[in-house]
């Protein structure tokens, strides 16, 4: 069984607005074509743009790859209580 990678870094690499790549993701709450909200190591994070869609998802590395037109990413409370997301709920 693979040790899953939990190093504690979170990074964003973005190119032209339209091809996003997130490290240090713990868990994935919800995603649509005009929302994807993460977890990652600095606390949740909300993707929003437009045709978004989720290339790759790995829970082992904590890598999420998303494509479309993203016109914002936020970052909420780092503290805050989340509810199982979508990862947590499949691993059930």
């Amino acid at each position: 069984m693979e040790e899953i990678n939990r190093s504690g870094k979170h990074g964003i690499l973005m190119q032209n607005c339209s091809k996003l790549s997130v490290s240090g993701v713990t868990d994935v709450d919800s995603f649509d074509e005009k929302q994807i909200k993460l977890f990652t190591d600095c606390g949740e994070l909300s993707i929003y743009g437009e045709d978004l869609h989720v290339n790759e998802m790995s829970v082992e590395s904590g890598n999420v790859s998303v494509e479309g037109t993203i016109s914002a990413l936020i970052y909420g409370d780092k503290n805050a209580k989340k509810r199982p997301g979508l990862i947590s709920r499949l691993l059930r």
